[in-house]
């Protein structure tokens, strides 16, 4: 199972991480497809009608790793990635059930945790709508090699 910083990670081309023959080979196929969209993605940006505000210089890589583009989207994007996963994730079949003692003694059930102060308000205001902010200590979870 993959972390949320691990995802920003591998977004970034940060990720240490290589694993067995099998899982290397997936990684280094996951790392060409990203090449290959942030390099769509800097077209894009750069071809702009001229006007690229500073963008080529800014992301020009010769070596087409494009890690500042990466960077760069990985920050304006990872509030969005983060509620994908924690929000919208389908069957709610990310999160493991929780116990919920139903009675008390020794009569315990399991259940999932749904709409419990998560991803409800849809108003983006503060208060309760705080549990959406992405958690920035996520960010710097050392991985154990």
């Amino acid at each position: 199972a993959r972390s949320f910083a691990d995802i920003g990670d591998i977004v970034r081309g940060r990720d240490l991480f290589l694993g067995n023959d099998v899982e290397k080979k997936q990684r280094k196929q996951l790392d060409d497809k990203l090449k290959e969209i942030f390099k769509k993605i800097y077209n894009d940006v750069t071809s702009t009608n001229g006007k690229t505000n500073g963008a080529e210089a800014r992301y020009n890589d010769p070596k087409e790793n494009f890690y500042q583009l990466r960077e760069d989207w990985w920050t304006a994007n990872r509030e969005t990635v983060w509620k994908a996963v924690t929000c919208e994730v389908g069957g709610d079949t990310y999160f493991r059930p929780m116990s919920k003692s139903s009675g008390g003694g020794s009569s315990e059930t399991r259940e999932q945790a749904r709409d419990k102060g998560r991803c409800e308000n849809k108003t983006g205001a503060s208060g309760n709508g705080d549990v959406n902010i992405v958690p920035t200590y996520l960010d710097y979870v050392p991985q154990y090699l």
